[in-house]
């Protein structure tokens, strides 16, 4: 006489780990902190935004050894700002003026928060499109512009062709991208790698213009 046997469990299966997306776009609000500075390891809050990619640590780390860790007198700006860690950062290493701009008035009412949390005398908080900001500066008038646009915006070349033209001839855009820029294809901004990392997903470059001597630096001179 047969009799019925409990079904074995199975071993559940394993699944390999989805390799981590450097910059989570979901789930609760997140910090970012400030590395350098008079702010270090001061923490800012990551708002859940889909497309809103904070510049990890390590890619800041070492942007900040490119251009030296002291910003004294430099004049910034941070356009497609987001968390605005990247002009944050810039102030808390001494940078005279920094203006962010941001479009999202979420993201613009978090930069004031955050403004008022640091007491950032140095910088300016502005919602505004990112590009249309660039335009609106004096030529060469500014020491270090910060570009990290969404990757699938299609702002990178008017964005890029607005900063050289506000960039004074010792000074520094930083981008912030999907791909990797080269010389040839910055050529047509006059513009010029001065150095690049790869660090996962992100692609980032600090450029100068074309005339500028290697190593040159900015400063309000």
């Amino acid at each position: 006489m047969s009799t019925l046997q409990r079904p074995t469990k199975q071993a559940p299966k394993k699944t390999k780990p989805r390799p981590s997306d450097p910059h989570p776009t979901s789930g609760k609000p997140g910090e970012i902190r400030i590395i350098g500075g008079q702010w270090k390891r001061i923490r800012l809050t990551v708002a859940s935004k889909p497309g809103l990619r904070p510049t990890p640590d390590r890619v800041r780390e070492t942007l900040f050894n490119w251009l030296g860790q002291d910003l004294g007198g430099w004049r910034c700006v941070d356009v497609f700002a987001g968390t605005g860690v990247l002009g944050f950062e810039a102030a808390s290493r001494g940078a005279a003026e920094v203006h962010i701009f941001e479009q999202d008035p979420a993201l613009v009412a978090q930069l004031k928060a955050t403004q008022i949390k640091l007491q950032a005398g140095a910088t300016q908080i502005q919602r505004g499109d990112g590009v249309a900001a660039l335009r609106q500066l004096a030529p060469a008038s500014v020491d270090l512009v910060f570009l990290d646009p969404p990757f699938e915006s299609g702002l990178y070349e008017p964005a890029l062709g607005a900063a050289a033209k506000a960039l004074q001839p010792k000074g520094f855009v930083y981008l912030e991208g999907p791909s990797k820029w080269t010389d040839e294809l910055l050529a047509p901004f006059g513009l010029r790698v001065y150095r690049y990392l790869k660090a996962g997903a992100v692609h980032a470059h600090l450029l100068q213009a074309q005339g500028a001597n290697v190593g040159d630096t900015g400063g309000g001179a």
